[in-house]
């Protein structure tokens, strides 16, 4: 592991100490480290359009508006190749939120959630995604593949 130092003045440093507070963090290089991953992922995707990556796509709907959980269904069965699982949860006698997860080439991904969330009905829509690599091959019980691993 590498060590570095930065200096903060006092009203930064308290203000980090007060967010290392919030987040439950033990230390500051923990928080540090979150933060450069965010910065590093961020960055990553903006220059990276056809690498792979993992995401989760969440959005709230109203579950009486007309077609519209047969129209998320759809969409999800016409990119299964995409969808890895979802998971539907009832908030309240209208509302429901859903999660997918999804994995594949970073633009397919992000082009697809960002259609989920269009969709007219779909309220409170976020992604989070993250850029991944594929492992080296190798086998188990006699079958050679490879796994997607976070960038950083």
């Amino acid at each position: 592991m590498e060590r570095f130092t930065i200096s903060l003045d006092k009203q930064l440093a308290r203000a980090f100490d007060e967010l290392i507070r919030e987040r439950g963090y033990t230390t500051r290089s923990e928080a540090v480290r979150d933060i450069l991953r965010t910065q590093l992922q961020a960055s990553h995707q903006r220059r990276d359009h056809k690498g792979s990556c993992v995401a989760s796509v969440s959005y709230v709907y109203n579950h009486h508006q007309r077609e519209l959980a047969e129209r998320l269904t759809s969409l999800q069965h016409a990119r299964h190749e995409l969808v890895i699982s979802s998971m539907h949860a009832h908030l309240d006698h209208e509302h429901c939120i859903e999660t997918v997860l999804l994995k594949g080439p970073a633009e397919r991904v992000r082009e697809f959630a960002n259609q989920l969330i269009a969709e007219r009905g779909v309220r409170h829509g976020a992604v989070n995604l993250v850029s991944a690599g594929t492992t080296a091959p190798h086998r188990h019980d006699g079958v050679t593949h490879r796994h997607l691993s976070p960038k950083y």
